[in-house]
Order: C-alpha cells, then sequence, then structure tokens
C-alpha cells in the first residue's frame, strides 16, 4: 500500500503538511504542531479509532473514550521518544475485562502507528479508566494499568 503526502515551506519556520488523497490540512512549526508532538498524537488517534471500532464489535455500551498521551525524549539527538505513557479513559459500562482486551489487541496486533514507536525502540506503557453512569459521583474509577 503506497500512501503520499506533501509538506510546503510557508515562510519562517512555518511548513504546511497535506496528504495527496485530500482531506484537511495541517500546520507544522510556527503556528502549528511540532512534527514529534504530532507523533504522539497519531498514536493516541490511532488506538483510539482501534478501541472505539473493537468495543463496538463486543457490543459493549460504550458511550465515549478519552485518550491522554505522554512521552519523554532524549536529551540527544535523534530526540525520539523513550517512553510513551497512554491513559484510556472509557465512559459507559463497558466490562472491565473487554476494555482491556480491546486495548491489547490495539496494542499488540492492530495499531501500527504505536508498533512504530515501539519499533523506535520507545517503551509504551498504558493505564485504563472506567467512567460508569453510576461512578460519576466518584467522577471515575482506575482498573488496569500496564
Amino acid at each position: 500500500m503506497s500512501v503520499k503526502g506533501r509538506v510546503k515551506w510557508v515562510e519562517g519556520m512555518q511548513f504546511v503538511g497535506s496528504m495527496e488523497d485530500g482531506g484537511c490540512s495541517i500546520i507544522l512549526g510556527d503556528g502549528g504542531i511540532s512534527p514529534m508532538r504530532l507523533l504522539l498524537l497519531s498514536v493516541a488517534g490511532c488506538t483510539a479509532y482501534d478501541v472505539v471500532m473493537i468495543l463496538k464489535k463486543m457490543r459493549e455500551p460504550i458511550e465515549g473514550l478519552e485518550v491522554e498521551i505522554s512521552g519523554e525524549r532524549r536529551e540527544e539527538y535523534p530526540k525520539v521518544y523513550t517512553r510513551v505513557h497512554i491513559h484510556y479513559r472509557i465512559y459507559g459500562n463497558v466490562k472491565e475485562e473487554k476494555a482491556r482486551r480491546a486495548i491489547e489487541l490495539s496494542q499488540d496486533k492492530y495499531c501500527s502507528a504505536s508498533a512504530q514507536v515501539k519499533l523506535s525502540g520507545a517503551e509504551l506503557t498504558y493505564s485504563l479508566e472506567i467512567v460508569r453512569g453510576d461512578d460519576e459521583a466518584m467522577m471515575s474509577k482506575s482498573v488496569a494499568e500496564r
């Protein structure tokens, strides 16, 4: 499968990136996002997509999902990520074991962006929080970490 995109220098240290097949454009650098931060968001978006898709296929009552991601980078060049942590906050009366299974499938099989980061040598960990309708007074309940 071939994918093509283009990044065009606008001025100063501002660039606009777009994919050949259209869709949205993104501002990189000044006034936009750094490529390395975009890489983190790509990992979060990739795994979020997987988890929602898998939980829906499992017929779990997912009502919402938030994925928070953080990364630590080397001090020397190239400043690659050495550690990445993903926190999944799933809303709805989703079973803990199903949520954990969906995350594991995403991380171990489906999410190409996570695989790319892991192949660079980064340690990738995650935690899971499920916010159920009856938990809302407590806000959330932490249920798993890996």
